[in-house]
């Protein structure tokens, strides 16, 4: 099962969501992310949010959907995406995709990237998409990368802490069992010179990101 979730960041920074018509997902909005889904045609399994981020007109036209609701006050804890978060975690999915999650405030950005330590945490893969990147987190070993016509660029970033042992094989910039501290750019817009590559390290999490310009 994949859970899809949309929240209200910038319109222009979503993929393109042909990618995933005629898949059997579930589909979740956030707040302004309910009104983008509906707007597209597509009706979410549930709706969270304050829903403060759309106005009058656009809440009674969400309502005529009747949809399941999760909402709360505009105080609170936790951001309506990591709320939204904890419901599909909870649904034992195979995978969560954030859309919709970066752009706009930075704050937020930066928030939400961090959000895909639950996903770890929890053993259940989590990607952010958008129109031009991928993000995703990987644990140490061995992993095997495909090359991607539209996603050409790839970059490895420390995420919580250094990284060992890093080797790259198959890429353009190949690696030997790198150290790679917090701050370093040494892994930034790598690119497959093969149609698959290797990567792997002993310790740490490193945040893979697939990107075009």
């Amino acid at each position: 099962m994949k859970i899809i979730i949309l929240a209200g960041g910038p319109e222009e920074r979503q993929p393109d969501f042909s990618l995933f018509t005629g898949k059997k997902v579930i589909w979740a909005g956030v707040d302004r992310g309910v009104f983008y889904l509906l707007k597209k045609g597509i009706t979410p399994d549930c709706a969270f949010g304050d829903f403060d981020s759309v106005n009058d007109e656009e809440r009674q036209w969400m309502a005529s959907f009747q949809l399941p609701s999760f909402e709360y006050d505009s105080e609170k804890d936790k951001t309506d995406l990591e709320l939204a978060l904890d419901w599909a975690l909870g649904q034992n999915p195979e995978q969560i995709l954030l859309l919709g999650v970066t752009g706009g405030r930075l704050d937020h950005e930066l928030a939400n990237i961090q959000l895909l330590l639950h996903g770890m945490e929890a053993g259940v893969s989590i990607e952010i998409r958008d129109k031009q990147n991928r993000l995703t987190l990987v644990k140490p070993g061995l992993h095997t990368i495909q090359q991607e016509i539209d996603f050409p660029y790839i970059s490895f970033l420390p995420f919580t802490g250094p990284v060992t042992g890093l080797t790259l094989k198959g890429f353009k910039y190949p690696l030997q069992d790198q150290y790679v501290p917090m701050g370093s750019t040494l892994c930034i817009s790598n690119e497959l010179v093969n149609k698959i590559g290797t990567y792997s390290f002993s310790s740490g999490i490193l945040m893979l990101i697939k990107s075009h310009d």
